[in-house]
């Protein structure tokens, strides 16, 4: 029988609409894209916590052929990602193939019909030549294993749920974590609490927030010559690639420019926290690099107000109106906002069931067989399928890096089908294993491996405690080789 659609995408975030995108320039019409929630934007739409916003410059967060001069910042507001990618969608024809609201149950790969059967929660099911899996990286939120926590009798919020509803003024509140989200979420807090205690694991490095208001006579100039705009994007992506991935990708070369992004986070908590205890606490003991690190002006400053307390003791237990921690010290609250991430590890990757040829199961192969994917985006065994949210496939520190990449990895791999009148495409045992091998020693250059990462507690390390969620080249790289890979890599049928 033949497939309903060319191809089902599960995820309409910005990694399923580039996919959409890239197979409909090939030519492919009748599309599928299936999102869990009630509308499109992934991670921009699900979240809308206080301070929320991209944390590098918006510029270098947008699709290249797609370029935003509206951006009112250089750092821009979620709100105005969730329009950027609103607008992206009406441009390029992508909602009529969007079904929001549908949770995918799983996919397995149907042999003698060469399509993908994906079921629907509901006990509905729909068939596709090929199947796009972009659900995210961060799409599985992160509730922390603490006793009690289910029993306080308080607000608790994550912050990938929040209530608009919920006012925080002359609260007494906790937040849980300080990673990225809580870097932007404290400062918010702090501002309408009557008490904020802070519960930190692991401190977070955080550079200076070069931050302005984009000026509107700039924006019409971005507008009329996007030329300027697309020299502001190349600068900026040039900066990051090398204060950022150098020193961390390339650390065995490049280890001092590691040094110099680890003492400009030291010197920028140095002018803004004159308390040395307080400073000392707020200062990693982890290399540059191992943890993602962030922008922020605020976020330090927020520590040295009266009512803002940072809690480094481990959480015993939360009680019904109170959090205790080990050394005893018992502290009432009224909310309790978790910023705990996500679980990459554990429930994602894949974020769903997907069987392959010969009942193959993604997921468990990848626990045994540690986690791989040919150039980030296909594995054996797996006929026809795209996995966008895979090992070794981010690029780069903007998302959008890694999305145009696999799309030109798609368009090579399709255009190749087409020649030689296939349908069907599977990537070769000993290429997939090359590209392994070549991965795994090239982490061995960074600072994953030769750094000091051990208390990190970073989600780029998987349970096995192997760093494969970032690509360890370079992002010219990673462009160059989505382009010229073998195309004897795949097998055609």
């Amino acid at each position: 029988m033949a497939a309903q659609y060319d191809a089902v995408i599960v995820g309409a975030g910005f990694g399923g609409m580039g996919a959409a995108i890239q197979l409909h320039r090939l030519g492919h019409r009748r599309l599928l894209i299936l999102e869990r929630e009630d509308d499109l934007g992934g991670t921009w739409h699900v979240n809308r916590y206080p301070g929320l916003a991209v944390d590098i410059p918006s510029a270098t967060y947008s699709y290249s052929f797609e370029p935003n001069p509206h951006w009112s910042r250089l750092f821009a507001p979620g709100a105005e990602l969730k329009q950027y990618a609103e607008h992206v969608a009406e441009k390029y024809g992508l909602r009529p193939h969007m079904r929001f609201g549908t949770v995918v149950t799983g996919a397995h790969w149907v042999e003698e019909e060469s399509h993908w059967r994906v079921a629907i929660a509901g006990g509905d099911s729909v068939t596709a030549t090929y199947l796009c899996t972009a659900t995210g990286f961060l799409s599985q939120p992160k509730v922390p294993d603490i006793e009690g926590i289910e029993d306080f009798g308080g607000k608790v919020i994550h912050t990938t749920a929040w209530d608009d509803d919920y006012d925080l003024t002359g609260k007494r509140a906790a937040i849980i974590g300080t990673g990225a989200t809580a870097v932007q979420l404290i400062p918010e807090v702090a501002k309408v609490a009557a008490d904020l205690t802070v519960y930190q694991r692991t401190p977070i490095w955080v550079s200076p927030k070069p931050d302005y208001r984009i000026p509107p006579r700039l924006r019409r100039l971005f507008a009329r010559i996007p030329l300027a705009q697309k020299v502001v994007r190349a600068v900026g992506s040039g900066l990051l690639e090398l204060l950022m991935i150098s020193g961390v990708v390339h650390y065995r070369r490049l280890r001092i420019a590691n040094r110099i992004a680890e003492r400009y986070c030291r010197a920028h908590l140095f002018r803004q926290v004159r308390d040395p205890e307080l400073r000392r606490k707020l200062t990693p003991d982890y290399s540059f690099g191992c943890k993602r690190p962030t922008f922020s002006n605020t976020y330090f400053r927020a520590f040295t107000k009266p009512h803002v307390h940072l809690e480094t003791s481990r959480i015993e237990r939360v009680e019904e109106q109170a959090i205790v921690t080990a050394d005893g010290r018992r502290t009432e609250i009224d909310v309790l906002l978790l910023a705990t991430g996500f679980n990459l590890w554990d429930v994602n990757f894949p974020a769903i069931e997907i069987i392959g040829r010969d009942g193959k199961n993604l997921g468990k192969w990848w626990r045994e067989n540690r986690f791989q994917a040919y150039e980030g985006v296909t594995v054996p065994g797996f006929p026809n399928l795209v996995s966008l949210n895979s090992p070794y496939s981010y690029s780069g520190l903007s998302y959008f890096t890694t999305i145009e990449c696999q799309m030109q990895h798609i368009d090579r791999l399709f255009r190749a089908m087409r020649a030689r009148n296939a349908k069907v495409f599977e990537v070769s045992q000993q290429a997939n294993d090359r590209f392994l091998e070549l991965m795994r020693d090239k982490v061995g250059d960074s600072v994953f491996a030769l750094g000091q990462c051990a208390t990190a507690n970073s989600y780029y390390f998987n349970q096995h405690g192997e760093a494969t969620l970032l690509r360890p080249t370079s992002t010219r790289n990673a462009q160059r080789e989505a382009v010229r890979f073998p195309l004897s890599d795949y097998t055609y049928a």
